[in-house]
């Protein structure tokens, strides 16, 4: 099973400027629990935002540049690439970013999606792709309000591919 892992605004927003646009400790620690012991396919761009390899997980960057390499982790230059690579697993995620996303979706690639949606809008230059209704069913949904380390409105959601 493939699963997008995302956390997206109100409207859709993921980041700007190759960063998350809100600081939200819940939402990082299920992405902690839910991907650890796992393999977890990302862009370049997602990985250097991460800074490294994240533990006890199988790092897979996607890039075009041919000559990028990056200790701990596996590289390859497509999304069909590092599909190619996880067959054999039960559980990956693709955790970002936007493009990447969207490739996914489009290439009808992934089986379900995790998303923390925070209910607030925000300022961003990338957004996560429309869900479309007709294609996923929402199977579960837990909503929290603001407490003294989540500042926002916010609830996680998964989605099944009804197709």
């Amino acid at each position: 099973m493939i699963t997008i892992i995302a956390a997206i605004g109100a409207n859709n927003e993921l980041g700007k400027d190759n960063d998350l646009i809100w600081h939200l400790p819940a939402d990082l620690i299920r992405f902690k629990k839910v991907t650890t012991g796992h393999a977890i396919i990302m862009g370049r761009n997602t990985f250097e935002s991460i800074g490294k390899p994240l533990p006890n997980r199988r790092s897979i960057i996607i890039t075009r540049n041919t000559s990028y390499k990056k200790e701990g982790c596996e590289v390859v230059h497509s999304l069909e690439d590092a599909i190619k690579l996880i067959k054999d697993q039960d559980n990956a995620f693709i955790i970002g970013g936007a493009q990447i996303y969207h490739e996914a979706i489009e290439k009808n690639l992934v089986d379900q999606l995790d998303i923390t949606e925070v209910h607030q809008d925000f300022n961003a230059d990338v957004y996560f792709p429309s869900i479309d209704k007709a294609t996923w069913e929402e199977v579960s949904r837990v909503s929290f309000t603001p407490d003294e380390k989540n500042r926002y409105n916010y609830s996680f959601l998964s989605y099944k591919k009804l197709i």
